[in-house]
């Protein structure tokens, strides 16, 4: 059993990493600006905290084994996590990261292809950049789990692949996973560690 502490656990991805390692017995402390939707139970402890607020963070995630960021990257960026998890003494940072910065067939950036949407292209810029900023952490054992292109809120299955930096796509052409089944890959991660200091992919 880990101590989890989740940054940023009431969102999409940050929920189902809360429901996924309480599944599998871990601890886990239930980090965000408004915990309103945080239900009380066995196994969490909840912490209302502004993640800008490096004093503060670093000491919600105090005592955890491992630190995952589901937070937004426009909002929180990498220096925002990186100071307090190691003022923390805290060894391990994974992060729920974005497929903006995988690469297509040739080698160009998802960000980078024609017809990327505009909305999307501030916090998939911000993804990019907190990627290179732990890619230059000499200390952190960090690992970047990018989503496929679409992340999507449907069933857990259990049953997806694993890539590395070049984005995912089904037989059928499509680039998607479900944020449970994307919850189930970043805890294995956490129970097995086999991306150390390195971005991974996961997708159907």
């Amino acid at each position: 059993m880990s101590k989890i502490a989740i940054i940023g656990a009431t969102g999409r991805a940050g929920s189902q990493l809360l429901e996924e390692a309480l599944r599998r017995g871990h601890s886990v402390t239930a980090i965000a600006r408004n915990t309103d939707k945080i239900e009380t139970r066995p196994g969490v402890t909840i912490k209302q905290v502004d993640a800008l607020d490096a004093e503060a963070l670093q000491k919600a995630i105090s005592g955890s084994d491992v630190v995952i960021s589901a937070a937004h990257f426009a909002t929180l960026p990498a220096t925002a996590v990186i100071g307090p998890v190691k003022k923390a003494g805290v060894q391990r940072l994974l992060v729920v990261g974005g497929a903006g910065s995988l690469l297509l067939p040739g080698g160009q950036r998802v960000i980078d292809s024609a017809g990327f949407p505009e909305e999307y292209k501030a916090e998939a810029s911000a993804g990019s950049v907190f990627l290179d900023t732990l890619r230059q952490e000499k200390e952190l054992d960090w690992t970047f789990l990018s989503p496929s292109a679409e992340f999507v809120e449907t069933e857990r299955t259990g049953k997806f692949r694993v890539g590395q930096d070049d984005l995912l796509v089904s037989s059928e052409g499509r680039s998607w996973i479900s944020f449970a089944d994307y919850a189930i890959a970043l805890v294995d991660e956490v129970e097995t560690p086999k991306h150390s200091r390195q971005r991974f992919t996961v997708g159907y």
